[in-house]
């Protein structure tokens, strides 16, 4: 067992036994001096200490102090009782503090605990329950801050795991300390109970059992009283004055006496006022001249003093900034770090920022971590970092999206309006702003506050500013994540699955891919929008095929027949009948008959004419399916299908190329239509 534990289980074991063993006056002079000790020690932490923190164990110390004060209360209390003295440290204090006076003695005792209960205990008990109240409210808006601090890049993922710890560890101090603050009113209560008891059961042994006359029993047992109740109350005092100053610290990370210094004291202009009205007084006043006078020299020479100091600070902060501007602008490393390029980024112009602002009330950094965590569900994949900034070359409404640090898409808003959409069963129109709704190019009108409730009415889907650009956003970054998957990001998730999956993981990495072969093949898969969340079963199937080949376009396809329970239920609901376009076998056949194989893969050799015929084929049969408002989706067959993808993948970005390997046993499919030439 360590020291600190041997020490702190005697002190509490020796509190139980002092409330049942007497104990000798000496040894009771010496606990009295220790308890005095300990809470001047606990007062002067809590005044110095740089945030609350540093105190966290305050609560558990009240209830210490408490306990092992209340025993020396009754120890004290037995020792007057029954020998009619204390000790010498009750004895100084009942006779030092009333200067041999009773009734003196009396009234300063009844003053301390006037300010104890009335002042300092109320207070401190009030201040306590209001900072736990708020701090508990204020837990999930501090949650979110650091949330989108960590994804704005502000902060690291060490940085967010330690601001969360926090963040608990002040919830659960000022939590208990609403409730500590209760042991210092109760230990106040039981001491002047225990005042109580000593002097009028004193009064009654000293007058009939210790043959002393009444006068004679009021002035000692008085003059004990007063001071062992003194010796309880003056540290209990300033273990109450410790909490008020725990609860009630303003500052989190700064001395108590620089800060009070420096809000006291940092404004020359009310020193002079106050300097001025001081001379003033005492010169037309029958005041002390010379007292207050002093007095307002002295304010005065402190604000002069003050305000050259604060001249110097400002020429030499002007000369460091600078100095650390030309530092800035020398030094070699800024080239650097101008070479970084962040995956996501969002600019928007001045007129967007406070939908950014927390502050303003803008949520948009909250929907940003809504997106990385939509996107982790769907996809299975991290998004980097997002970054958002504010650019003040783009118009003031204006937004772009950046992958890369490459522009890939914009958009624009109106901050004070509501984007409306008509579904298309909507028969009466409303007025409004014509524009096109970003992410999708979908026709859409701009309105006011005071038409939304009637275009929601006339069935329109209307959508608010942050919404609109989380949206597309969304988009962007769903359309282009397979660009943002590195092979660091690959390793990540393989961690993630080796300790629950060595074997396979073993098996995989690197007898038979390299991290970089198994990234191609899960980019392959989030191109055309397919979950890699399901990693086991992708390494599973990797770990079948790898040995008998390594072409990644080959691996996808194995992969995604083994995804076939996913893919059917992304794409064909299970409680209808789906509408899909087939493949000529004829065009199969053309397609298979110009893949040429090299040692990098294969690639078409298809004749260009043939190629613009199968476009124009492919183009109206996918008009088909969306005039009657389906997917366009084609059904080819598994040999076929990745080069049918590849032939197609520039012409029809949106086209849903699927074999038929890929779909379960009890899908139902219709037949609209065959791309044919």
């Amino acid at each position: 067992m360590k020291k600190t534990d041997m020490a702190v289980g005697f002190y509490l074991l020796a509190a139980i036994i002092f409330l049942i063993i007497p104990i000798p006056h000496l040894l009771l002079d010496i606990l009295l001096a220790l308890n005095i000790s300990i809470a001047m020690i606990v007062l002067f932490n809590s005044l110095f200490s740089r945030e609350v923190l540093n105190m966290s164990a305050f609560p558990t110390i009240l209830l210490f102090t408490t306990i092992f004060r209340v025993s020396l209360n009754v120890s004290a209390m037995r020792l007057i009782l029954k020998d009619g003295e204390a000790g010498g440290v009750i004895q100084t204090f009942g006779n030092f503090v009333g200067g041999g006076d009773a009734i003196i003695g009396i009234i300063v005792f009844v003053i301390l605990i006037l300010v104890q209960f009335i002042v300092i205990n109320k207070g401190s008990e009030r201040v306590a329950e209001v900072t736990a109240r708020f701090t508990l409210d204020a837990m999930p808006g501090k949650q979110m801050a650091i949330d989108a601090d960590l994804n704005t890049g502000a902060i690291n993922d060490i940085q967010a795991k330690e601001r969360r710890e926090k963040i608990q560890q002040e919830s659960s101090f000022f939590g208990a300390m609403d409730g500590a603050t209760k042991y210092v009113k109760g230990d106040a209560i039981v001491g002047l109970i225990i005042v109580l008891i000593n002097f009028v059961g004193g009064l009654a042994i000293g007058s009939f059992r210790g043959g002393m006359d009444m006068t004679e029993a009021f002035d000692k047992y008085t003059i004990l009283t007063i001071g062992e109740g003194l010796v309880s109350q003056i540290p209990s005092l300033l273990i109450s004055l410790s909490t008020g100053i725990i609860v009630t610290k303003a500052t989190k990370e700064a001395d108590i006496g620089d800060i009070l210094v420096k809000q006291l004291f940092s404004i020359p202009k009310v020193l002079y006022i106050v300097g001025g009205a001081l001379i003033f007084l005492g010169i037309m006043t029958p005041l002390n001249d010379l007292v207050f006078c002093a007095y307002g020299v002295v304010f005065i020479i402190c604000g002069r003093t003050m305000a050259g100091r604060m001249e110097v600070e400002d020429i030499e902060s002007a000369a460091a900034m600078e100095e650390e501007s030309g530092d800035e602008i020398r030094r070699p490393e800024n080239v650097v770090n101008l070479l970084q390029v962040d995956p996501i980024e969002l600019e928007f112009g001045y007129g967007i920022i406070p939908l950014a602002d927390v502050n303003q009330g803008g949520d948009l950094l909250d929907r940003v971590v809504l997106i990385r965590r939509q996107i982790a569900l769907e996809l299975g994949c991290v998004v980097p970092i997002i970054r958002l900034r504010d650019n003040i070359q783009l118009n003031p409404n204006q937004y772009l999206v950046k992958i890369k640090g490459i522009p890939l898409s914009e958009g624009e808003i109106l901050f004070d309006h509501y984007m409306a959409m008509n579904p298309g069963y909507v028969e009466e129109e409303i007025t409004g702003i014509p524009t096109f709704e970003p992410s999708f190019h979908l026709p859409a009108i701009w309105i006011t506050e005071n038409q939304r409730e009637r275009a929601e009415s006339l069935g329109y889907t209307v959508v608010d500013p942050p919404s609109i650009i989380a949206t597309h956003l969304t988009e962007v970054i769903r359309s282009h994540i397979f660009e943002l998957l590195t092979r660091q990001d690959v390793q990540n998730l393989i961690n993630n699955i080796q300790e629950a999956n060595g074997t396979l993981v073993q098996e995989l990495v690197p007898k038979l891919l390299s991290v970089g072969e198994i990234q191609k093949v899960l980019q392959n898969l989030l191109k055309e929008g397919i979950s890699i969340r399901d990693l086991i079963t992708i390494f599973e199937t990797l770990a079948d095929y790898a040995p008998t080949t390594r072409d990644t376009d080959v691996l996808t396809e194995y992969v995604r027949q083994s995804l076939k329970r996913a893919i059917s239920n992304k794409y064909f609901p299970a409680s209808e009948v789906t509408s899909v376009v087939t493949l000529d076998p004829k065009v199969e056949q053309d397609i298979m008959g110009s893949v040429k194989q090299t040692e990098q893969g294969a690639y078409l050799t298809l004749d260009p004419e043939k190629t613009r015929d199968i476009m124009s084929s492919v183009e109206e049969e996918v008009q088909k399916l969306e005039n009657i408002g389906k997917n366009p989706i084609i059904i080819t067959s598994p040999i076929v299908r990745m080069y049918f993808k590849k032939l197609t993948q520039d012409y029809f970005k949106d086209l849903i190329v699927i074999s038929y390997n890929e779909i379960e046993s009890n899908v139902e499919l219709q037949s609209v239509g065959m791309v044919t030439v």
